[in-house]
């Protein structure tokens, strides 16, 4: 079920040309708007559209390149344009080049156009089909730019051969022993859907292993294949019908999401299709006996296994997870519900084959936009980290939880990142952390425990919290992350004069100031465990910078406040790019236990007026930089992607929302300096 377009032999129709087309019409003469709306729906179940649509083209028009190991493939403009589309097709030349892979000029198809599959439609779903593309999609002039194939693949005299050792060209037969759900499911899966395009393994020929000339579908058929370093997963025995319908409707289910080209079929394919067409489609591949392959989409997976702390916080892959993944994926491995896939009991994680794992994590990935989900949510590339830290960081994930998956080398990570051709890594004007080096100091118990309680202020320190907010609410990823307020080279900058307090601080009262203003709560002694234990932290950050050194991505950036901001236009910003992480009121998501995974912006449970972020400016420079995340390919959190003017605006917008007082305030700015965006 994923795209053709990754299919071994990737590509789609080659030019047509020929003959006058046949129209279908009613009685009266009159196009028959019923016919060609069911060739519609077929052409979804085809996956056509994602084939003969390239990236900002005109729908149906061809010219998207696609890679093969043998050269570039364009597919064709299949619109009824006559000169460079199908507008001069027969029904006989559309039908013969659906079935037999042969166009109208005679000449054979690559069987990257999957007419193996396309042969089994019945003859009116064929002609419904050609319905619709001859009357129901506006012609459009493109002309289909050359394939690019090298010798001898070039040749295509070969294909007869080919066609008579594995072409089959009848159409679907019912099996009388089965019920006609369970026809209907196969006549989909082996038919237009294609599904064993991707998941069925390739023999020497490059066809699937379960083809032959008889049309016999074997123990290969649907076991899974590896399809450009993608691993699309067996398909045979799937255990939950609901789990598999509510994947392909919508892109994910309660243990994995779609990525990679799979992604590309739900936008494009699946999420058209009926409900009872999906439910036959799941429960025909329910029917095939299992290869014993323990992964596809409606896998059940094993009981979920907590992780310990020793696994999360004491181990190199445990820290790599908690620094890059535990903000989306959290801490507990669970995801969040419709957000972040879970980690936790990921089919995908305990397949035999880490190939998919390996891919994601280093070219990145976009949830599919669907009708149930508009938004698009996406993983930024990690290939900027090295092979050894990625196979720490894939093997934590595919061994905890319950996972079932095996450890992954620094080789196998090498071996798809030469694969995939990657750009090469530039130098960062920040060097990143790494909370796994954490380990190799001698105070490591003392470090580590600083750095838990910058995740997890409010669990550890409850009696400190006043509001529900953690430091790395705004020092993101443990103060890791370039213009989120990093501590790099902070240490260095205390003791200083501070114009707020009026006075010269250390390190501690700054600290402080953020549990009385950013966490409404109150100061920590000086002295106390956690308070050594986070200056310790943030000491072991600062890597040996000095009080004047220059160092890019400290702070949270600057923004004019020349910019006049429009709250209203603010308004319309946070309902379409914040409110699905911090809620429609400003109230953040929670948990189902009452605890939050994001913070509330406003209320009684946010910020007070006192601190940084609620100023106007502050807040901007913040939310232009490291906002919404998830919704970019920026390293390391997908953040950012709004303009200047529209991070002003969603952030007066929400600082001037109603929150908690700071009685204090009156002694702030003793000696004046007040900026002009403060509440207060």
């Amino acid at each position: 079920m994923m795209s053709l377009t990754k299919a071994l032999f990737a590509g789609a129709f080659l030019v047509f040309v020929g003959i006058t087309p046949v129209f279908s019409e009613t009685a009266t003469g009159t196009p028959d708007l019923a016919l060609i709306e069911k060739g519609k729906y077929l052409a979804n179940l085809g996956d056509c559209f994602a084939c003969h649509t390239a990236e900002g083209g005109k729908l149906l028009a061809g010219g998207k390149e696609m890679h093969t190991p043998f050269g570039a493939l364009y597919s064709t403009n299949i619109t009824p344009d006559k000169e460079t589309g199908i507008g001069t097709y027969t029904f006989a030349q559309f039908d013969r080049a659906m079935r037999k892979g042969i166009d109208a000029d005679g000449d054979n198809l690559y069987p990257a156009m999957p007419y193996t599959a396309f042969a089994k439609m019945t003859e009116p779903d064929m002609k419904a089909l050609y319905a619709y593309l001859m009357e129901g999609v506006p012609p459009v002039r493109a002309v289909t730019p050359k394939n690019k194939m090298q010798w001898p693949f070039s040749m295509r005299f070969g294909l007869k051969f080919w066609n008579m050792l594995f072409l089959d060209s009848k159409p679907y037969r019912d099996n009388p022993a089965q019920s006609a759900q369970w026809n209907r499911g196969a006549y989909l899966v082996q038919g237009l859907g294609h599904c064993g395009s991707c998941h069925t393994p390739r023999g020497l020929a490059f066809q699937e292993k379960a083809l032959s000339g008889d049309g016999f579908l074997g123990k290969n058929y649907l076991a899974g294949a590896v399809i450009e370093d993608w691993y699309a997963p067996g398909l045979r025995g799937v255990k939950s019908v609901p789990a598999v319908v509510k994947f392909l409707k919508t892109g994910r289910n309660a243990r994995t999401e779609a990525f990679g080209t799979m992604g590309e079929v739900v936008h494009y394919s699946t999420q058209h299709f009926s409900d009872d067409d999906l439910t036959a489609m799941a429960v025909y591949m329910k029917s095939l006996p299992s290869n014993e392959v323990p992964t596809s989409p409606g896998s059940v997976s094993k009981a979920a296994v907590a992780v310990s702390d020793h696994d999360l916080y004491e181990t190199r892959g445990g820290l790599g997870y908690v620094q890059f993944c535990a903000t989306c994926h959290q801490p507990d491995g669970k995801g969040v519900d419709k957000l972040f896939p879970p980690l936790e009991g990921n089919p995908v994680l305990s397949d035999h084959n880490p190939e998919s794992v390996i891919h994601v994590v280093l070219s990145g990935w976009k949830s599919p936009r669907t009708g149930e989900s508009p938004h698009r949510f996406g993983m930024p590339d990690y290939h900027q980290l090295s092979d050894r830290e990625l196979s720490e960081i894939v093997t934590f994930v595919r061994m905890k939880w319950g996972n079932q998956g095996t450890p992954v080398t620094p080789e196998q990570i090498r071996e798809v990142r030469e694969d995939l051709n990657l750009p090469p890594v530039k130098p960062s004007r920040f060097s990143v952390p790494r909370l796994a080096s954490l380990l190799d100091s001698p105070q490591s118990s003392q470090l580590i425990y600083g750095m838990r309680l910058m995740n997890e202020t409010k669990a550890m320190l409850p009696d400190n919290v006043g509001d529900v907010l953690n430091c790395s609410s705004c020092h993101l990823n443990a103060g890791t992350v370039a213009d989120a307020s990093p501590f790099v080279g902070l240490s260095a900058q205390f003791p200083s004069y501070a114009p707020r307090a009026g006075k010269v601080i250390d390190l501690a009262d700054r600290l402080n100031g953020c549990f009385l203003r950013s966490m409404n709560g109150k100061a920590l002694p000086k002295t106390s465990k956690p308070m050594l234990a986070m200056v310790a932290y943030i000491d072991w950050m600062n890597n040996h910078a000095r009080l004047h050194d220059k160092i890019p991505g400290r702070g949270v950036g600057k923004i004019s406040k020349l910019i006049v901001p429009d709250p209203v236009h603010g308004k319309e910003i946070y309902k379409n790019s914040c409110a699905v992480c911090h809620g429609d009121h400003g109230d953040g998501l929670r948990r189902t236990d009452g605890s939050y995974l994001f913070p509330p912006l406003w209320g009684d449970a946010s910020f007070n007026i006192g601190a940084g972020i609620a100023k106007t400016y502050t807040a901007a420079a913040f939310v232009k930089n490291n906002m919404p995340m998830a919704h970019t390919l920026m390293f390391p959190l997908g953040q950012g992607g709004l303009t200047d003017q529209e991070a002003v605006d969603v952030s007066a917008y929400f600082t001037h929302k109603p929150r908690p007082d700071f009685p204090d305030k009156v002694k702030d700015w003793p000696h004046g300096g007040k900026p002009s965006d403060s509440r207060y």
